[in-house]
């Protein structure tokens, strides 16, 4: 079996999370969106990743009623971009060192907190979405220099990184960076040369879009007949393989899956128990790696 726990900013974590996007679905379901990250913690998620911009702040909010200090759950923020209410797309970049403060000051008051636990500082240099042009392209020095006065001054507990070239996570190494996120799933493993650098610098990686195919066009594990022969075999579904792959392909993986269904977030949390033995994973391993590298907007 593989182990149920890694290490998040100094503490050690249950690797499977919950990613709190999803909460926007629940908007005219409140109580349903409370009860959803209530089962989260009963179930033994002890690390939730958000951003003011999931839901225009509902996320957060719901995150600030619902978890209490004893729950002890570290909660993973973002900045890098706000919330665009309105716009074409429902985010806007906030890359400038001044933007990234207002950003953290936004997720303290929206988290109802003195100091967030991690706070994750999305480039988007890499995989699917957004790119930055004008005064949005910032160098990452004068980002990471905000970012560590932040956590000097106490506002920020840890730093990470989002959506980041192998060379920026080498630039950042110096800055302690403690988690990596860029998209990354069995059927798109383009940052395989980031993962093995975290991995040997004790830097856990968080893969968002962990099943691919996030966007039109894009692969996706479930679609591959390689996938759901392996979950037949297991009695499991094909979506509980794709993240068992992950569990099973570097200790340092922690999973934030996300949804709005209490019977889905009770099968992702599941995958912790699944065993792949070395036929499957040869098996899913031998499956082809296309590139998630597409820009949109």
């Amino acid at each position: 079996m593989i182990n149920t726990t890694a290490s998040l900013a100094g503490r050690t974590v249950f690797r499977i999370g919950y990613g709190a996007l999803q909460l926007e679905r629940l908007h005219d379901r409140r109580g349903d969106a409370v009860a959803l990250l209530r089962r989260a913690v009963e179930l033994g998620v002890d690390h939730v990743d958000t951003a003011e911009f999931y839901g225009f702040g509902f996320a957060n909010d719901v995150i600030r009623e619902v978890l209490r200090p004893e729950d002890d759950v570290l909660v993973v923020t973002k900045v890098g971009a706000d919330p665009n209410p309105g716009g074409r797309v429902p985010l806007r970049l906030a890359q400038r060192p001044e933007q990234l403060r207002a950003s953290v000051e936004d997720n303290l008051r929206s988290l109802g907190v003195d100091r967030l636990g991690v706070v994750n500082l999305r480039r988007l240099d890499t995989g699917p979405g957004l790119r930055p042009e004008g005064d949005q392209v910032v160098d990452l020095d004068d980002q990471l220099a905000v970012m560590t006065a932040l956590r000097d001054e106490g506002k920020i507990g840890a730093i990470g990184l989002s959506s980041v070239t192998l060379d920026g996570v080498r630039r950042a190494l110096s800055a302690g960076i403690v988690c990596v996120q860029n998209a990354y799933s069995l059927v798109s493993r383009d940052d395989e040369d980031i993962l093995r650098l975290c991995t040997a610098e004790g830097i856990a990686w968080v893969p968002f879009f962990p099943l691919g195919g996030a966007f039109p066009g894009l692969p996706k594990a479930t679609e591959e007949p390689a996938v759901h022969a392996v979950a037949e075999s297991l009695g499991v579904t094909p979506s509980q393989v794709g993240l068992a792959w992950l569990l099973h392909h570097a200790p340092n993986v922690l999973l934030i899956p996300g949804t709005a269904d209490a019977a889905h977030l009770e099968a992702n949390i599941a995958v912790g128990g699944i065993a792949l033995d070395a036929a499957h994973l040869a098996t899913l391993d031998g499956i082809e790696s296309r590139s998630h590298d597409v820009p949109i907007g």
